[in-house]
């Protein structure tokens, strides 16, 4: 299923912070939303999932809008990891998981429920309470129970921000994976490198304006990270991929040593 955004725009505490904004993701597909903060990126997700109104245009899921789907046939379309990693009941993990198959009808941890708690390393914990669990345990727990809806859509929003660098390439890993079996995946991602390794199409925000779409290496040029995020970076290769390193603020000149006398 194509998940499209045609011309939106979102506001929000008045100001216009999305806009007239067009990108579609693909099935077997997995685009990263990146951007300085403030850039929109989070309202682009929130708009795709249907969470907030939009000022103008149109987001369709197969060529149709949330309205023409319903809640119930949407809450099979799209899976929605959010970025707060709030968990407000202390709930066994399996139990939390199992909310993911809400949409479909399942009362109970299922299969799917298990595939998913098996996918992020969860299932030794699985009768522990939410509420006992780590930061990068939560983060896991959110994304089982994103994992756990199977649908054709998956929208993350820093999936990897709470998580520790084995388990960020854990998440990537499984989120390419996840794609590579169908989905359409989008996450918004800070850390370059990993937007650079893991995903197939990366779409650039800067104040709420796509500036740049389309492969990694063509749109993590040199020129175009210095216009959106005002650094200069360090870019190289190893083993066959790519690694981009912020090196230095523009509004910072570069340490000098003081000449011997």
């Amino acid at each position: 299923m194509i998940v499209e955004a045609r011309g939106i725009s979102v506001r929000r505490g008045g100001a216009l912070v999305v806009q007239d904004f067009s990108l579609a993701a693909r099935p077997g597909e997995m685009l990263g939303l990146i951007g300085p903060n403030g850039a929109g990126k989070t309202s682009v997700l929130r708009a795709l999932a249907a969470l907030d109104p939009l000022a103008s245009g149109t987001v369709t899921y197969g060529g149709r809008t949330a309205d023409d789907l319903g809640r119930r046939a949407l809450g099979r379309t799209l899976a929605y990891l959010p970025q707060s990693g709030r968990i407000h009941w202390p709930l066994p993990v399996e139990e939390m998981v199992a909310l993911g198959r809400l949409p479909h009808g399942a009362a109970s941890v299922d299969a799917a429920a298990e595939r998913a708690m098996d996918a992020v390393e969860l299932t030794p914990l699985r009768r522990r309470s939410a509420g006992a669990l780590s930061g990068g345990e939560r983060a896991r727990l959110l994304l089982a129970r994103a994992l756990a809806v199977e649908a054709p859509v998956l929208l993350a929003d820093e999936p990897v921000a709470a998580l520790d660098p084995y388990h960020q390439l854990q998440v990537m890993e499984l989120l390419r994976a996840t794609a590579r079996a169908g989905t359409a995946v989008v996450a918004v991602l800070h850390d370059l490198t990993l937007a650079a390794r893991f995903c197939d199409r990366l779409a650039l925000m800067k104040e709420g304006i796509l500036i740049a779409e389309g492969a990694p290496a063509a749109v993590l040029t040199t020129d175009r990270v210095a216009e959106a995020y005002g650094v200069t970076v360090e870019r190289g290769e190893f083993g066959g991929e790519p690694f981009i390193l912020p090196w230095l603020r523009h509004d910072r000149a570069p340490d000098r040593k003081e000449p011997e006398a």
